[in-house]
């Protein structure tokens, strides 16, 4: 075996070619042949990086003499011989002379090698002990890491197939480990955004950047019923000469974060929610337009589908029966988030409904208890729809879960609140039930309050409406018209009043007045003064004694305030007597002159108490128009009374047209449906 033959370490690392890398470029190691007697033939670079000597000093050289130590000559003559006698290899650790007088221990595998002379040689391989352990223990290490890491790790060659993956990873897509290897990387795993995935990675390929704490959310295999998060991060895999290998993924699992994160998001919606409520359910004392808010609030945020249905008992304030037995509902309010034929399967409002005992609606307001399904079925859906035809619409909407609270306030129940899931493929759950809870809470207080005010409102009214004169036939000398119109914005009335009285000699009186207050004693106090002054004007006073009279009275009823204008027309010399306590100014429309103002002497209102009330004289001619109103005709929180008056007098241009007409005109130019003030209107025409 020529000695030159084996010498070409040296000359590839001149010739231009990239250097080979890999494990063995790591170790180092080094490669040496013997001939049968024990000379060097064959020294590789290496060999003199590991010993120190050139290939000019060791080739022909015999290896034992240069590289043992005389007290292990003995031994390595041995192990030679025995190697090149039997064939059989050697491996081991042992000692040798380095070049410069040191020992360095060597790890070694010896085997007998044959030429196609058939010549025999012995070939040893060697590596640096040290460097050798070393790399040993940072693989074990590598191997530990990686196989008892709670992160999943994966290796991917550059096309994105698997190369390696570690238990970890095996757990959290639910695939075994070999069933990785060579599969690519979207067929594993269970991320919906998979294309988002590999695009991220080649280009980590491409660029070298790492991809760090990429967020996604999955259904993986292991799990399909329970969502899961994880955290991908990717690098690029490259050698020491900077070729890529391809890539490593690491995939953290972070579903209990993700879970804290979305429970503590979903908690910061219910109080954004509950605080919507609080500032939009209730604004007005009116149970429709509560019901309606409630609706809003809690579609789509709550519930696809809601409806608000409200005991009729509860609407009447009648004592509901305890029992088990139907039950009589009023839809109050249905609302949708998105357009679904669900609705045609709900009560309409304001179509009463009676539902057995046995239907869940019936159910939740005997117990007065939620009832929750938390996973709709066929077997469900007759004791949740008025019928079989409602039922089959629910179905075909695809109502999946139900959830109906009563609504209860001050311990009684006044009706539910009946929520159904569709699109939200969440089913109710325990949390929602107290959201719902909470929602029909404060909804029930406001609903409670309006049905009460109303009722008072409406007895008011009631008792307002039946103290209010009727018309007579005719009165000499006067066209009339009146509208008594209550406030719109609150559950009460007030006591706005007018009066047409007929007097001796053909006279009448007219008179408007407002008790300050509202509600049922207001107006009780509103029908004594009427009274009163249908009493006095029958004597035939002046009108500023009248309303020296009913100071008097005034005074009496305890805290009450009245403003009043007594004005008494004689239709044989046309003159119109006026008096006025504490009252808006009578308006005077005349044909062919601009409508105005009277200038009464206003005097204070009655129950202030020795106050004197002057009486002016005012001329109507044929065709004029008095005006006769109470302050919520003109008076709102927004304009100043100067312009309001202006605006009265301005839909006062055409006297001639009828009185009817006049009224309707005024109230429809001046009052604004949110006013919180009632009105009387009295309009005379002289004839």
């Amino acid at each position: 075996m020529a000695v030159d033959s084996f010498e070409t370490g040296h000359d590839e690392q001149h010739t231009g070619l990239p250097r080979p890398t890999g494990l063995l470029d790591v170790l180092s190691v080094a490669a040496v042949a013997l001939d049968t007697r024990g000379r060097i033939v064959f020294w590789t670079p290496q060999a003199e990086d590991l010993f120190g000597y050139s290939s000019e000093e060791a080739l022909g050289k015999h290896a034992a003499r240069l590289l043992i130590h005389p007290e292990h000559l003995q031994a390595v003559v041995g192990l030679f011989t025995e190697v090149l006698e039997t064939g059989r290899g050697w491996a081991g650790t042992f000692p040798v002379r380095h070049k410069d007088g040191g020992s360095r221990l060597t790890e070694f595998r010896t085997m007998r090698l044959l030429d196609d002379l058939g010549d025999v040689y012995a070939l040893g391989i060697a590596a640096d002990h040290t460097l050798l352990q070393r790399v040993e223990t940072d693989l074990a290490l590598c191997e530990q890491l990686i196989n008892q890491s709670p992160i999943g790790l994966a290796l991917l060659d550059p096309d994105l197939k698997y190369l390696l993956v570690n238990p970890a990873l095996e757990r959290i897509d639910g695939v075994p480990a070999e069933d990785h290897i060579g599969r690519r990387l979207r067929e594993t795993l269970p991320f919906p955004d998979v294309d988002t995935v590999e695009s991220a990675l080649r280009q980590v390929l491409t660029t070298g950047t790492p991809l760090l704490d990429q967020y996604h959310v999955g259904r993986p295999s292991a799990d399909p019923g329970h969502e899961h998060a994880w955290s991908l991060s990717f690098y690029r895999l490259e050698d020491p000469g900077g070729r890529v290998l391809g890539a490593a993924a690491s995939v953290v699992d972070v579903t209990e974060r993700h879970r804290a994160a979305a429970e503590a998001d979903r908690a910061r919606r219910r109080l954004a929610l509950i605080a919507d409520a609080s500032a939009r359910v209730g604004t007005a004392l009116d149970v429709e337009q509560t019901a309606h808010e409630l609706a809003e609030i809690a579609a789509p945020a709550l519930a696809d589908v809601v409806a608000v249905d409200i005991l009729d008992s509860a609407l009447s304030c009648r004592m509901r029966r305890r029992d088990s037995g139907p039950e009589l509902f009023r839809a109050v309010a249905l609302k949708a988030a998105h357009p679904t034929v669900a609705l045609r399967a709900a009560d309409s409002p304001g179509d009463l409904a009676a539902y057995e005992g046995d239907r869940l609606v019936s159910l939740c307001v005997h117990t007065g208890r939620p009832v929750m399904v938390r996973h709709v079925g066929p077997q469900d859906l007759p004791r949740i729809a008025r019928d079989a035809a409602a039922g089959a619409l629910l179905a075909q909407a695809g109502v999946h879960s139900y959830l109906a609270v009563p609504l209860i306030a001050h311990g009684e129940v006044l009706g539910a609140l009946d929520l159904k899931r569709t699109r939200n493929p969440a089913p109710f759950d325990e949390d929602d039930v107290v959201l719902a809870m909470e929602l029909a809470g404060r909804a029930a207080v406001a609903i409670d309050n309006a049905r009460w005010f109303q009722s008072v409102r409406n007895t008011a009214l009631t008792l307002q409406r039946s103290l209010l004169p009727e018309h007579s036939a005719h009165h000499t000398g006067l066209e009339l018209a009146s509208r008594y119109q209550p406030a719109q914005a609150t559950s009460e009335v007030g006591g706005d009043w007018y009066d047409v009285i007929t007097l001796a000699g053909d006279k009448t009186a007219l008179v408007v007045g407002d008790v300050m207050g509202n509600g049922i004693d207001a107006a009780a106090t509103m029908g004594r003064l009427r009274t009163a002054t249908c009493a006095y004007a029958d004597l035939d006073l002046d009108p500023g004694a009248v309303l020296q009279h009913l100071d008097k009275i005034t005074c009496d009823l305890e805290h009450y305030i009245v403003t009043c204008v007594y004005a008494a027309y004689d239709p044989r010399t046309g003159r119109c007597s006026i008096a006025n306590a504490g009252h808006m100014p009578p308006a005077l429309a005349r044909p062919g002159a601009a409508p105005r103002l009277l200038d009464l002497p206003t005097a204070a209102p009655l129950g202030v108490g020795g106050v004197r009330f002057e009486t002016t004289t005012v001329a109507l001619r044929p065709g004029d128009v008095l005006v006769l109103y109470t302050d919520g005709l003109v008076e709102t929180r927004q304009h100043p009374i100067d312009d309001r008056l202006n605006a009265l007098l301005d839909l006062l241009d055409e006297p001639d047209r009828p009185l009817e007409e006049t009224c309707d005109i005024l109230l429809h130019g001046l009052r604004h449906p949110d006013d919180h003030d009632d009105v009387a209107l009295l309009v005379a025409r002289a004839l």
